[in-house]
């Protein structure tokens, strides 16, 4: 059923689940809405029932919204990943519903190539094992196999907002950096530009993934890839845990192909903090595994809470879906003295004049009108002349979302 939304803004409800920083409760309470915190991911069944009392939905990557939680909640008005991925979220069937998916695609970027950073000497260095032993009482005092990270080659599959910082701080400590994307790139410091990943791999002495989950990344670094490297280089994964092929791996570091390797995200990960967690990669030397922390730091978790918080507040208060990964991008400013009316719609010829139709005839002015379209659906923003207490608004809302084509209408006076 095709839904339309004249909830006022001190009436909706947001829910924020998976210990998401409080700053970003605060923020939107303090902007009038009504917030919820959640500390664990709802199951399928557990989102299902939650959400038929909210507008809105806050996750982190544990989440799973799928097709099944969206069919039964096409109210919802939006939902924000406080994460950078969003691969847990079917953004397709999100996008069919009129549902906009908001991310937080920089604000952990230091957080993560810190961590990099720290993986590559580490390695390097052979702190982890040492580390271990020394806890336990064994003293290995030895240079054997302990190098420094300055003049060896930093090879970055992926030059994004992260791979690029990496960059930066790599060639600060008189590292090489080269680099490999799919799409061009503007190298920043002195780094190369490779265009074949092979050739990346052959001359990297350190691999560092920084890719997102797509069908095209999914094994991309397999046998194949690993045996490509150089032998003693060490490959270093803080994207996607479905980019490498872990046997392969395993394989490679056995066999000492590789001398060693940083893992901070898995195939498969524990749901919570309260599960075991089991990899081949357990045990084997040199190898440092860390539970999915590359963008969690204080900083980087307060960062995302404002990030993501900002993007809900300037969609509801505003109707704004710049950032939206899913969704058309429309950058809207607050105005006086107008209605501004939001309607999602199947993107098919007719719909624009059949909208503007029902505006003639109820003889409101246009003050101004944005129109944004993908494959699938069309974003109209429409601000009329008409004050909330003129009876026209609410009329129009309802002959807008009795068309046919639309999908979900909201206004905002």
């Amino acid at each position: 059923m095709n839904q339309a939304k004249l909830v006022t803004i001190s009436a909706m409800r947001i829910l924020l689940t998976e210990n998401i920083h409080s700053v970003a409760q605060e923020k939107l309470i303090d902007e009038g809405f009504k917030v919820d915190l959640l500390s664990h991911a709802p199951s399928e069944d557990e989102y299902i029932q939650l959400l038929k009392k909210y507008d809105v939905l806050g996750i982190r990557s544990k989440s799973e919204i799928t097709q099944k939680i969206l069919e039964q909640n096409k109210h919802l008005m939006a939902i924000g990943a406080f994460c950078i991925g969003t691969n847990q979220i079917n953004l397709l069937e999100a996008n069919r519903a009129g549902i906009p998916v908001f991310n937080a695609p920089h604000s952990n970027t230091r957080s993560v190539a810190e961590l990099v950073i720290a993986e590559m000497i580490a390695l390097s260095r052979q702190l982890g094992d040492r580390n271990i032993l020394a806890h336990q009482g064994e003293w290995m005092k030895s240079a054997e196999g302990s190098k420094e990270v300055r003049g060896k080659t930093l090879g970055l599959v992926g030059y994004g907002h992260i791979g690029s910082q990496v960059s930066v701080l790599s060639e600060a400590m008189g590292m090489k950096v080269v680099f490999y994307d799919i799409i061009k790139k503007l190298p920043l410091g002195n780094a190369q530009s490779k265009t074949h990943l092979g050739d990346l791999l052959q001359e990297a002495d350190f691999v560092s993934l920084h890719v997102p989950e797509t069908p095209e990344t999914k094994n991309m670094i397999s046998g194949k890839e690993i045996s490509r490297m150089k032998k003693g280089s060490f490959l270093i994964n803080a994207s996607r845990g479905t980019v490498i092929v872990i046997d392969d791996l395993v394989k490679a570091l056995k066999e000492n192909h590789l001398a060693g390797c940083a893992v901070d995200v898995f195939p498969e990960e524990p749901a919570s903090n309260k599960e075991k967690f089991k990899s081949p990669l357990q045990g084997l030397k040199n190898v440092i595994l860390t539970p999915h922390i590359g963008g969690s730091t204080e900083e980087a978790q307060y960062a995302i809470g404002l990030e993501v918080a900002e993007s809900f507040r300037k969609f509801l208060r505003f109707g704004t879906t710049a950032g939206a990964v899913n969704f058309p991008n429309v950058e809207l400013a607050a105005k006086t003295d107008v209605t501004r009316i939001m309607n999602v719609h199947r993107n098919e010829p007719g719909v624009l004049g059949e909208l503007n139709g029902f505006i003639s005839a109820a003889q409101a002015n246009i003050q101004g009108q944005y129109l944004s379209t993908d494959r699938h659906i069309g974003y109209l923003v429409t601000d009329l002349e008409l004050s909330p207490s003129h009876t026209t608004a609410p009329a129009l809302v309802d002959q807008f979302q009795r068309s046919s084509r639309s999908i979900k209408t909201r206004v905002i006076f």
